[in-house]
């Protein structure tokens, strides 16, 4: 098992990819935050059955946390990360340094788009800012034919298509699907913050979202009684706050009537401490 090339500037990793490229290869690229768990590896499978070479990226990005979020305390296991991208036989690892990526006279950053507005973008403010700006430089730094992400971060996703669109950036998006534990949980870096305790009530999330995806398909249609009905399972389940419980639109985010179409049920929930996001498509 070889390990992989672990990349550090933003020249070299460029070089690297067009060099794959140059010769006739497809590159997959799968951008992380580290602290690397199954829903990664989903992400990496998917690279390697789409693509010739897949390649990584460990940036824990400064500019998407808020002053008071927990940028110092996010979980960063980069040598057990490195081994479990070197079991699945990833290429090239990107992990650069916060000089690299944001220099001293760093000033530019990316407007988001208005998919960007509500929900995350309420609930943190600015967050979407230093996504955006992160994943653009990363798609120029690794100028790869195809990235992935996960449907957990589902209104990062729908940001990011939009902007590669708006700003005709040449790569395919694919969004995959999320991966839960056995007992429904969708898994995150996040939940090593969880208590055993904590992580029976965060439960609550997927229960909620389950009980929406029932009512539907059993032929309920009124988003009010719909968003009671997770509200409800959710503070029957324990959650400490409730951010967001919502039904929308899954491509604009926008608020319907009723479900008509592609709709999304969208969970922000606080279980003591720790923020836990989980999302499910109705139709």
């Amino acid at each position: 098992m070889s390990q992989p090339r672990v990349i550090c500037t933003c020249r070299e990793m460029h070089s690297y990819v067009e060099g794959v490229r140059a010769r006739g290869k497809t590159v997959g690229l799968v951008p992380t935050m580290g602290a690397l768990h199954a829903g990664h590896m989903s992400l990496v499978r998917a690279s390697q059955a789409e693509c010739d070479e897949t390649v990584a990226t460990i940036f824990v990005n400064p500019t998407q946390f808020a002053p008071h979020e927990d940028l110092n305390k996010y979980p960063r296991t980069f040598s057990a990360d490195l081994e479990k991208l070197a079991e699945h036989g990833v290429a090239a690892v990107f992990a650069p340094t916060n000089e690299e990526i944001y220099p001293v006279d760093f000033s530019t950053y990316v407007e988001p788009p208005e998919v960007s507005r509500s929900l995350e973008g309420d609930c943190r403010p600015g967050h979407f800012r230093g996504v955006a700006t992160i994943v653009l430089k990363l798609f120029n730094v690794a100028p790869a034919d195809v990235a992935f992400f996960g449907q957990k971060d589902f209104q990062q996703s729908l940001v990011i298509r939009h902007m590669v669109t708006d700003l005709n950036v040449p790569i395919t998006i694919r969004v995959c699907p999320i991966v839960r534990e056995s007992d429904g949980l969708a898994m995150s870096s996040r939940n090593v913050y969880l208590s055993s305790e904590e992580r029976g009530r965060a439960l609550a999330l997927s229960r909620a979202l389950n009980v929406a995806k029932g009512m539907v398909d059993q032929g309920e249609r009124n988003i009010s009684k719909l968003e009671t009905a997770m509200r409800d399972e959710l503070l029957t389940g324990g959650v400490t706050t409730i951010e967001y419980a919502c039904v929308v639109d899954a491509e604009s985010l926008a608020s319907l009537a009723a479900v008509d179409g592609t709709a999304v049920a969208l969970i922000a929930a606080r279980v003591g401490s720790t923020r836990l996001i989980d999302n499910c498509l109705l139709t």
